[in-house]
């Protein structure tokens, strides 16, 4: 069997309350998980406090401590 270079992915396992920063894509920015379970993800926004409930969808790439958080528009 030939052999190859693979990238494997995880869901993310949200837990309620956790701030989470999305890096890239149309749901960038900063959250906070309202509510999680295996068919759906409720997060929001800090700023305007607006919910929203997808399909699990995120993978993780790095959790960093000492984090400001909501950040500041760069």
């Amino acid at each position: 069997m030939a052999k190859h270079r693979v990238a494997f992915f995880r869901l993310y396992p949200f837990t309620p309350g956790q701030k989470v920063h999305i890096l890239d894509g149309p749901r960038r920015g900063d959250w906070e998980v309202v509510a999680a379970d295996a068919k759906a993800v409720k997060l929001r926004c800090p700023l305007s406090g607006r919910e929203f409930e997808w399909k699990p969808f995120c993978h993780l790439v790095e959790e960093r401590e000492g984090v400001e958080w909501p950040a500041e528009e760069a």
